[in-house]
């Protein structure tokens, strides 16, 4: 995708092969910010901080953390602790775990000579697909959109809903939950998204309105709870999220507040989808309720919140009196029963219908 009129990733290697650079999401939208990671400790650190997120953007980011692994230490001792070490990041995004095992899979067989060489193709090689597959996310997202778009009445446009960021910034290149929304600008179809600023901490509000200004899409930041309003009031034609991990029946687990977007759409008789690469589903998995864990994160990010003050200066303020509990799960799940369809990357598919 393109800032400022510039093609941009989200990481990219370093032309000699010792380190990849990220952007640090945690800056944006205020502060463009790029960090150089040149130890899987770093990578580990970038992905727990989250400094990167999005489940396809922190499985190729571990990749390449596996990769840096075999320039320290290319044993089969070093390769499991580097995986041990990233998978317990994060451990919701399954993506993470899928990486770190193709990794695994692909060097365990290899001479300790040839594995630092391999590690970094493989990682690229992720990556690659990984931008490959959103695109292939946006083009069945798109007919679905147009389809769409040719049931309502003309003169306005569509009316998209997300929640959380599952763009570009998300993913390497692309997105999954955006892509459709983007393919659908370039095509010409007149869209606009409500973007749920998704508390506690802000993605849409910073993050996706952020890359749809860039992208020169109409958006409309909203408050998290004013979804269910604008459903009730024919103003929202199809919600689309991203998902960190969906269980071989069909549930979807996806930032905290997904579920009351199911919910309210399905009393509307709104289309609710995910879009998902098949990476992401994770097929030893059936209930998400009981069996996906969800990720409990500090309550810090629920009493306090960063922005820019009237000098320009990044500062953070607390919302809650001193010393007040909080509780930050990231994640809820959404059973398949309120899943319309799942966007993947070899089209659109029913709950149902996933695991053929």
């Amino acid at each position: 995708m393109k800032v400022g009129g510039l093609a941009r990733r989200t990481l990219w290697p370093d032309a000699v092969g010792d380190s990849v650079h990220v952007i640090d999401q945690r800056a944006l939208p205020h502060r463009w910010v790029e960090a150089q990671l040149a130890t899987v400790g770093a990578v580990a650190q970038a992905i727990a901080e989250m400094w990167v997120r999005g489940a396809p953007l922190i499985g190729a980011t571990a990749a390449y953390g596996m990769a840096l692994q075999c320039r320290a230490d290319a044993s089969d001792a070093g390769l499991h602790e580097a995986r041990r070490q990233l998978d317990a990041t994060r451990p919701t995004a399954v993506n993470l775990a899928w990486a770190t095992r193709r990794m695994l899979a692909q060097l365990l067989p290899l001479p300790e000579a040839q594995r630092a060489t391999a590690a970094w193709l493989e990682a690229a090689a992720i990556a690659e697909e990984d931008v490959a597959t959103n695109a292939a996310i946006g083009q069945h997202g798109l007919a679905m959109l147009q389809a769409l778009a040719a049931s309502r009445p003309t003169g306005r446009p569509l009316q998209v809903l997300t929640h959380c960021n599952a763009g570009w910034l998300a993913t390497v290149d692309w997105g999954t939950a955006l892509a459709p929304i983007y393919q659908a600008h370039d095509a010409g179809l007149a869209v606009h998204v409500w973007v749920d600023e998704t508390r506690p901490r802000n993605q849409g509000a910073s993050l996706t309105a952020w890359e749809l200004g860039q992208a020169g899409i109409a958006h409309t930041v909203i408050a998290d709870n004013t979804g269910g309003h604008l459903m009730q009031h024919g103003e929202v034609d199809v919600v689309i999220v991203g998902a960190d991990r969906v269980t071989a029946r069909g549930d979807v687990c996806n930032k905290i507040g997904t579920y009351l977007k199911a919910l309210a759409a399905y009393d509307n008789g709104v289309p609710f989808y995910a879009a998902v690469p098949r990476s992401t589903v994770d097929f030893t998995l059936d209930d998400g309720l009981a069996d996906i864990p969800i990720e409990m994160r500090t309550p810090r990010e629920v009493t306090h919140l960063t922005g820019l003050d009237a000098q320009g200066r990044l500062v953070e303020v607390q919302l809650a009196p001193g010393g007040t509990p909080a509780l930050n799960p990231a994640f809820d799940v959404t059973p398949a029963r309120l899943v319309t369809g799942l966007i993947t990357e070899r089209g659109i598919v029913t709950p149902e219908a996933l695991r053929s």
